[in-house]
């Protein structure tokens, strides 16, 4: 029995001590938790690093003491930042700037380009304070809209430069027609004269609000099926005349096709490159449209070939620029605007396409129209419609 005693009594203490044990291991434990320091807060919140990720502009989050911590895939292309510090010393002293007094700033800067490019980036910069301890540099690449306000600039120089000219003429026009009251025969030659520069004057305006509209993209009515052959059939209805009093012969051939778009802006393309075909052939000879579709690349073209004076290759990457002429003297005897060219391009961009050009002096040119065909689910073609188009253009 005192055996069976001692062996109760030897239990109880084990238990007591594992229970004494375990009590103050986790009284260690719990001590040790209370006393750790509490983790690192991250060093941007995640609704921050969301918002910089989807920003268009190149985006760097720095310290106050100008330290990197983040920086958007378009900063690293542009070479703003190197490892964790803003390269450019001009960055550097308008981040620490705002790190001084926290007041936002903003600035046009050129800076140059990343590492191995040649030049200089225009960029709008702003710095401001993000939070009490970061700072937001955003900087916009305004390269191309520096490139379309020099083209704005340009085509409202231009414009008033061709306008002068017709509205110089009729001034002068006029006051000859006052001056030459009692001659009847110089009141009807100044007439005609009249005539001409008013005709003139009203397709560069017509030119000047189609090309403004094209590149708008204010194409009239909706987008529908339109045949190719009716397209070109219209086109050369339209300079026909014009080309027997030229002393040239218009044909037309090729493959059926379809593409979706408009027929009336197809049309003005089509009619735009016979004009110019027109324009810059001699008497005698001919001037072709062919279609030919490419199956296996879902493609038509629409050539227009002359057998003209040609184009120098120099001059052969200005064509689609507005008013560039290539013979400025020849240019004004046909009565040419200089922009239907331009209009070309931005029509046949506008339906999926381009337009490219082959040409040799004295061997004449050939100007291609490349559109996707139409899809087996589009409709019918509509039926052609036969009101007036645009005026012509020219190189």
């Amino acid at each position: 029995m005192r055996v069976d005693g001692l062996l109760l009594l030897g239990t109880g203490l084990l238990g007591l001590l594992t229970g004494l044990a375990a009590g103050l291991a986790f009284r260690l434990s719990e001590r040790e938790q209370h006393g750790a320091p509490p983790p690192e807060p991250p060093e941007l919140d995640e609704g921050v690093l969301a918002v910089l990720a989807v920003l268009p502009s190149a985006a760097v989050v720095t310290t106050t003491d100008l330290r990197v911590i983040r920086a958007s895939a378009a900063a690293h292309a542009h070479g703003l930042v190197r490892g964790d510090r803003v390269v450019h010393g001009a960055l550097h002293e308008l981040l620490g700037d705002v790190a001084r007094d926290g007041e936002i700033r903003d600035l046009d800067l050129d800076l140059p380009r990343a590492p191995g490019g040649r030049g200089t980036v225009p960029f709008a910069v702003r710095v401001a304070p993000l939070g009490a301890r970061h700072l937001l540099l955003l900087a916009e690449d305004r390269t191309e809209a520096r490139r379309l306000e020099a083209i704005r600039r340009d085509f409202v120089v231009n414009a008033s430069h061709e306008l002068k000219t017709p509205v110089g003429a009729l001034a002068l026009l006029a006051e000859t027609v006052g001056e030459a009251a009692d001659d009847p025969e110089a009141v009807r030659r100044f007439a005609v004269r009249l005539q001409i520069e008013a005709a003139r004057l009203s397709a560069l305006v017509q030119d000047i609000l189609q090309l403004s509209r094209v590149q708008a993209g204010k194409a009239p009515g909706e987008l529908g099926p339109v045949a190719v052959a009716d397209v070109v059939a219209e086109a050369l209805d339209r300079v026909r005349t014009t080309a027997e009093a030229h002393g040239l012969t218009v044909e037309a051939g090729g493959d059926p096709a379809t593409v979706l778009g408009h027929h009336d802006l197809l049309v003005t393309s089509v009619r735009n490159l016979l004009d110019n075909a027109i324009a810059y052939s001699e008497p005698g000879t001919r001037i072709g449209v062919g279609t030919t579709v490419r199956p296996d690349e879902q493609m038509v073209e629409i050539a227009v070939v002359d057998q003209g004076i040609g184009i120098p290759a120099e001059a052969q990457s200005r064509l689609f620029e507005r008013f560039y002429r290539v013979d400025p003297a020849r240019s004004r005897d046909t009565g040419g605007t200089g922009l239907g060219l331009s209009i070309v391009k931005h029509v046949v961009a506008d339906h999926g396409g381009e337009v490219t050009v082959w040409s040799e002096p004295g061997r004449g040119s050939t100007f291609t129209i490349h559109l996707p065909l139409a899809s087996d689910d589009d409709a019918a073609p509509a039926p052609a419609r036969t009101d007036a188009g645009p005026t012509e253009g020219e190189q």
